[in-house]
């Protein structure tokens, strides 16, 4: 039996006449997209552009919804209560769906500081996956692999897509190195790759500390945001794919 992954990547993160990322050739080698709601970056006019992109090339849809903060690219912590989080949650999801085809979306994955404040806080965890579950419960949860998240989703219910992060350094518990931290963002090709392709395969990831650790994953994040997001994105698949891994959309697989 092959080794089965998802591909994924953050997208639609272009605001008005600004645009960020190449969103038009990264596309080419993902199986799905995690489409910015407004809150973050994004807006109507760029999520439907960013949507029916999905749609041409068959790629899953997801919703990143984020804390309502444009100004810093949703990577600052808010202090939300847990109906406020459920709520803006449920607004973005609802936002984005609308402008699908069928009205649904495959997946939810919350973006920055939203989705690291989850991993860390069992309530605001709860808070976004009752939102899930409310808006649409066949719809699946994206959650770090190996975080307290992964199991308070499943109880709950949810599908759930555990994920890996192939350009970004993790610490000995699993969770991401803070951005402010040096080397938190891993840009070197070849890096990217080896550490995707050994995750997937192995089962194995080497902390920002040196020590290897254990991890098991549905999908694998690459950002589309990242200079050089297109070669890296391309390789990646390139060398799961030689590695014998099958690269297919998170709903075969949870």
């Amino acid at each position: 039996m092959s080794i089965k992954i998802d591909f994924n990547c953050d997208m639609g993160e272009s605001f008005g006449m600004y645009k960020l990322g190449l969103d038009e050739e990264v596309i080419k080698y993902i199986t799905s997209s995690n489409i910015a709601c407004g809150f973050h970056a994004g807006d109507p006019m760029w999520m439907r552009k960013t949507v029916e992109l999905s749609e041409q090339h068959s790629v899953g849809i997801g919703a990143q919804p984020s804390y309502p903060d444009l100004g810093g690219f949703g990577r600052r912590y808010m202090k939300l209560t847990r109906e406020e989080a459920k709520n803006d949650v449920t607004y973005q999801i609802g936002a984005l769906s609308a402008f699908t085809k069928d009205k649904k979306l495959q997946h939810v994955k919350p973006h920055g500081a939203l989705y690291n404040a989850a991993v860390a806080d069992p309530d605001l965890a709860r808070a976004i996956s009752e939102a899930v579950l409310e808006v649409d419960d066949k719809m699946i949860i994206v959650a770090l692999a190996g975080s307290e998240w992964v199991e308070i989703a499943a109880e709950m219910g949810l599908r759930v897509a555990r994920e890996a992060f192939a350009d970004r350094a993790v610490n000995v518990d699993g969770t991401l190195v803070s951005r402010s931290q040096e080397g938190s963002v891993i840009h070197e090709v070849g890096q990217v790759v080896e550490r995707s392709v050994r995750m997937v395969v192995d089962g194995k990831v080497t902390a920002i500390t040196g020590e290897d650790i254990d991890i098991r994953a549905d999908s694998l994040c690459l950002h589309g945001d990242n200079p050089g997001a297109v070669e890296m994105a391309k390789a990646v698949r390139n060398g799961l794919e030689n590695a014998g891994v099958d690269i297919v959309p998170m709903a075969r697989l949870v």
